[in-house]
């Protein structure tokens, strides 16, 4: 199977603009809001002023423990602040005395601090919450449970729910998170059945569980949470950090966003996890449904409109990023408005780090181009190319008018273009050369492009997706002992990459050499890309290849749900043909050719089978 190459997965990464919710992290100093800070604000001015305990020579003592650490003397300054601290039992002097310790990295003597906190003010939650903190950053988990049980049994009622939430996250420090997840779950014992406590201690546990690898259990916690509370996101958001380890997660989330006010950022968050996992189509179908409730948001026609790209469907592609232009035009540049930085390391940033607020019109442009391209309107795609202003972007922009030129038959000016890009970083010259190969492919100029690989590789010794892109083109020129060769050497170096083991194990696998072995290659690739659509695709057409028609129908039937390419339609419909379901076979092959009808892995299987959608 042809591959994405590095260069189309790069440039996936980087414009699937994936919206996130990531909800809001648990604070745990929340500052007062607006109203209640305006009314302590006006109490303080209305009260007479209250004395200071600090007597003059407490004050010249304070002093000197600042002058102290001033002069590097930390150890002085910080026997004198806690000094004063303990005299006056003054929650700012100990947190002072404390903050003095921690920044010198003395975590005993910030312990202690802690101690004398809270033995001259027992029910100080912020003398608890630093303790509790220190012991974990002291290695001492076990002790923990103390400190943490009188926090919680003096934390006012109406704020225990939102504690008891955070406290996966704020012990996600622990060495050992099975010691934790026990210590937290004897810590909410005595709420675990309270109205307003019972949600978040099962939330709070199943986080514990599974960040203690337990996901068994955390996935029955989030079950028992969301029988509850049916209405509520809790249960809901552990289903989704539970799907990568316990995929039956999955069904308590679609039940909750089955509901008719099931909030759109939970909905976006469920987008992203399938959007990781290339489940597109699926993710596709969320995303409808977010834009039709929220259609004055921006983001998510963003990402509808890659992600349609991204299953070859153009004019759904378009609609999309048209009303993500409109809106963006409307309303003006916003952080809000503007997709993830790119995941590849390209820069959307100035070299201040300062958001660049076109960047989401920008993707839009590059998007809408690509969307015209693929109908065959040249001149469409390149006014859209011209709309792109940003000098980071100038070799992708520069590489997309090069595709146009090439597939107009101007192959030599097209190469041409990209050589004249400037090179602004030292790795430019690596990615214009990889954009001359994607040019030299993309008009199946096969020889060039790995002659051109080959010379690379020379340059940029041991370059792994130089490896890798080379492979791909020694299998497209039949030599396949140097794909064989070239995809061993990609393994070496980067063992935790799975394309070169899919590749590696698909060709094996199409030829019906060393099924076997094929067969775990591409079971590695699967267990380092966990539900990868293309690499499920290998494994469905290894077993296949070994005579598992019923294994093999499971497997690609899994693979074209979560992404309807045209070589995995090629695939399916040739085992469901195999096993006399013409009909349907025929039905996606169908689907395929309106997709791409001059894909070469869906034309070979038709003419091979002398089949006729």
């Amino acid at each position: 199977m042809d591959r994405p190459s590095f260069a189309a997965r790069s440039a996936l990464i980087s414009a699937l603009a994936v919206v996130a919710w990531t909800g809001s992290p648990l604070a745990w100093a929340q500052p007062l809001p607006a109203p209640a800070a305006a009314d302590a604000l006006n109490s303080r001015i209305s009260s007479p002023p209250e004395n200071s305990r600090l007597d003059a020579p407490l004050f010249y003592q304070v002093l000197k423990g600042e002058l102290e650490l001033k002069r590097g003397e930390a150890g002085n300054a910080y026997e004198l602040i806690l000094d004063a601290a303990r005299r006056t039992r003054d929650e700012s002097l100990y947190r002072r005395a404390l903050d003095i310790a921690l920044q010198s990295r003395a975590l005993e003597q910030a312990f202690a601090a802690t101690r004398s906190w809270r033995a001259a003010l027992p029910q100080s939650q912020d003398a608890l919450r630093f303790q509790v903190q220190l012991l974990l950053a002291l290695g001492r988990g076990g002790d923990v449970g103390e400190p943490l049980r009188t926090l919680l049994a003096l934390t006012p009622t109406e704020e225990r729910p939102a504690l008891i939430a955070g406290l996966p996250r704020f012990l996600q420090r622990s060495a050992d998170p099975k010691q934790m997840a026990t210590l937290v779950a004897d810590a909410v014992k005595p709420y675990a059945d309270a109205p307003d406590t019972r949600l978040a201690v099962r939330v709070a546990l199943g986080r514990a569980w599974l960040q203690a690898g337990e996901p068994d259990k955390a996935l029955a916690l989030a079950r028992e949470a969301q029988a509850l509370e049916p209405a509520a996101p809790g249960p809901a958001l552990l289903a989704l950090e539970l799907m990568a380890t316990a995929p039956k997660a999955e069904e308590l989330l679609t039940q909750y966003l089955a509901q008719p006010a099931a909030p759109v950022p939970v909905r976006l968050a469920y987008v992203r996890a399938l959007t990781s996992t290339q489940r597109y189509a699926e993710a596709v179908v969320q995303l409808d449904i977010a834009t039709r409730e929220q259609p004055n948001e921006g983001p998510p026609f963003l990402t509808l409109g890659v992600l349609q790209l991204e299953l070859k469907h153009p004019k759904e592609a378009e609609t999309a990023l048209l009303r993500y232009v409109q809106l963006a035009s409307a309303a003006g540049p916003t952080p809000a408005q503007q997709p993830p930085a790119a995941a590849n390391g390209e820069g959307d940033d100035d070299e201040n780090g300062t958001l660049r607020p076109d960047r989401g019109l920008v993707q839009a442009y590059l998007g809408l181009a690509h969307a015209a391209d693929m109908r065959g309107d040249f001149k469409a795609s390149e006014a859209w190319l011209a709309k792109v202003d940003d000098p980071q972007r100038a070799l992708e922009v520069q590489t997309r008018r090069a595709v146009l030129l090439a597939r107009q038959g101007k192959l030599a000016q097209a190469r041409d273009l990209i050589r004249k890009v400037p090179e602004r970083k030292p790795e430019d010259a690596r990615a214009k050369l990889l954009g001359e190969v994607s040019v030299l492919r993309e008009v199946k100029r096969w020889t060039e492009a790995f002659d051109l690989l080959a010379g690379a590789n020379a340059r940029f010794t041991d370059d792994g997706d130089l490896l890798y892109e080379q492979a791909m083109l020694a299998e497209k020129l039949n030599r396949m002992d140097e794909m064989e060769r070239l995809l061993q050497r990609v393994i070496t170096l980067k063992a935790e990459s799975p394309h070169a083991y899919n590749a590696l194990g698909y060709s094996l696998a199409d030829r019906g050499q060393r099924l076997p072995e094929a067969r775990k290659l591409i079971q590695r690739a699967l267990e380092l890309a966990p539900g990868d659509p293309f690499i499920t695709d290998s494994l469905g057409w290894v077993e296949f290849r070994m005579g598992n028609n019923a294994e093999a129908v499971r497997l690609l039937r899994r693979a074209y749900a979560a992404r309807p390419d045209v070589e995995i339609a090629a695939h399916l419909g040739e085992v469901l043909w195999a096993g006399d379901q013409k009909d349907e076979a025929r039905r996606i092959w169908r689907e395929a050719l309106a997709r791409d009808a001059s894909n070469d892995v869906l034309r070979e299987t038709l003419a091979r089978l002398r089949a006729e959608p």
